[in-house]
């Protein structure tokens, strides 16, 4: 892509001064409005990523700088130590909208894995006082890159390097209750996994895996702890994923969406988990809670219900779904089309790489699902119209490079 000597000058620069973890697009964004992000250059792309499912309501949302503003003027920080305003408010709009009873807040997701990891050991430790305990997990998750996080994340890949992990961790297949039943042991004390998984490759869970699997939770008191950091907060037509499936975690874990680019993620548990599990001085966090993240999170939540987001991604989403259903049938090179709401996969026959830079060269930001799958998780706040938009570039850029 053609670019400034400037903005060049600047990924340069990067290059220099950052780890290098992430191969990242060519490209300096600099300012976002509403759907689009503008570079340095000032080349406008309509942003079909959102930061990784994070912007849900879109850039520049007037109420919620305001109301980050507006607590930057008051208070900051003051750590656990003590109560604040936002932490209350947010703990109790976060217990309505999932139906969960204690709350501890964190600055990311995996973050929030780590503490519903420790919610398990510490619940099952209580009941026996071993700690040989064993969680199931999936292949194919992705739950983070802390130790623990990464520990439960099912792609080995991930894990080679840093081995050993936190230990006793075993693997099944979403949605084969028989791959579940058979790591299941006296000692298994949590099956963790994503409502939908995101980075495996936008496989959602079925209704009757999810049956089962809280059935046997029931029935061995083993906790159900679901990862809703990409999937939740309403990205897939409910507040979140697992509330369609007529069943309750545990503990769940979210994140992303919730601060809407404020660092601030949560576990969530019941009340029958947070009086057998952490007790002072089991956890902490120094910045976990604060009261410019709750403040965030207090007007997100409020932002949602009061722009109907949850009906514009029932809405736009199932739009979203039957645009990229055409697609499927339109090119050879797209397998299949997987989802649900605004968190969307096309899957291919071949690496999505380049048509990702071809469309990113039109001014469309997309990111990819593994090697052959294009993920789709724009704002929450986008209309058809986008959809139309986004849909031209992207059929121009498999054409060009599928033929």
């Amino acid at each position: 892509m053609n670019m400034s000597t400037t903005m060049q000058n600047y990924i340069d620069e990067a290059e220099k001064a950052l780890l290098h973890t992430y191969n990242r697009y060519q490209v300096v964004f600099e300012k976002g409005e509403g759907v689009y992000l503008y570079d340095m250059d000032g080349k406008k792309y309509l942003d079909f990523v959102s930061g990784i499912a994070v912007f849900a309501l879109g850039y520049q949302n007037q109420e919620f700088n305001d109301a980050l503003k507006a607590q930057i003027d008051k208070i900051i920080h003051t750590s656990n130590y003590y109560y604040n305003l936002p932490a209350i408010e947010a703990a109790k709009k976060i217990k309505e909208i999932s139906g969960m009873d204690r709350v501890f807040f964190t600055n990311s997701g995996a973050e929030a894995i780590e503490g519903a990891i420790k919610t398990a050991r510490k619940y099952a430790y209580l009941k026996d006082g071993s700690t040989d305990h064993e969680i199931i997990a999936m292949n194919h998750s992705f739950h983070g890159r802390t130790m623990g996080a990464l520990s439960v994340t099912g792609n080995p890949h991930y894990r080679e390097a840093f081995e050993p992990g936190i230990g006793n961790i075993k693997f099944a297949d979403l949605n084969d209750f028989d791959s579940v039943m058979a790591q299941v042991t006296d000692k298994t004390c949590a099956i963790i996994f994503e409502t939908v998984q995101g980075e495996g490759g936008i496989y959602p869970a079925t209704e009757e895996f999810m049956q089962k699997v809280r059935k046997l939770c029931d029935e061995r008191d083993i906790l159900m702890i679901l990862d809703e950091i990409q999937c939740g907060m309403g990205r897939t037509g409910t507040m979140y994923a697992w509330q369609r499936y007529g069943i309750k975690p545990d503990v769940m874990t979210t994140a992303k969406a919730l601060g809407c680019g404020v660092p601030v993620g949560a576990f969530l548990m019941t009340e029958k988990v947070g009086a057998h599990s952490l007790v002072a001085g089991d956890h902490g966090t120094t910045y976990g809670g604060n009261p410019l993240a709750c403040a965030a999170i207090c007007k997100v939540i409020e932002l949602y219900e009061k722009q109907n987001v949850l009906d514009n991604v029932k809405e736009v989403g199932d739009y979203l779904g039957k645009r990229l259903d055409e697609l499927a049938e339109e090119f050879d090179c797209i397998e299949t089309r997987r989802g649900i709401g605004m968190m969307q996969g096309l899957v291919f026959n071949r690496a999505v790489g380049d048509i990702i830079v071809k469309a990113m060269d039109k001014g469309l930001v997309l990111i990819n699902a593994g090697t052959d799958i294009i993920r789709f998780v724009p704002s929450l706040v986008i209309t058809k119209e986008h959809v139309d938009d986004m849909m031209a570039i992207l059929r121009e850029s498999i054409r060009e490079v599928c033929g």
